[in-house]
């Protein structure tokens, strides 16, 4: 990989890159006065994140890692950022046509994941 440019599969494991592209995950975003509460389930695994908006947390990905994270909402937008190891990804979620849509990007890569309403 060129070194100016992050390597996505260097952050992230062969074995768990193999089940995420297969995985078809349900997302239940609810709230609860101030805290906002991201549940991801999947027969890989489940993750929650639980959060003020605007506010850094401490987040532990699926894959494990410790990331410094921060969750805003920019117009209909969920915006999520997490930082770790001098690197940044960013999850930008919003509804579109009865479906959410996630763009997901990690330096110069760029993925879209679209969610069907259960």
């Amino acid at each position: 990989p060129d070194k100016g440019k992050p390597d996505w599969n260097a952050s992230v494991g062969f074995a768990t890159r193999q089940v995420g592209n297969v995985a078809k995950p349900t997302v239940i975003i609810s709230q609860s006065g101030d805290k906002v509460v991201i549940r991801t389930e999947s027969t890989f695994k489940n993750t929650e994140i639980s959060f003020k908006l605007g506010e850094e947390f401490d987040e532990t990905t699926a894959d494990d890692r410790n990331c410094k994270s921060t969750v805003s909402m920019e117009g209909d937008k969920l915006v999520h950022v997490q930082k770790w190891d001098d690197k940044e990804t960013k999850f930008v979620r919003e509804i579109k046509d009865g479906k959410m849509v996630m763009n997901l990007t990690f330096g110069d890569i760029h993925a879209v994941r679209t969610y069907e309403k259960a």
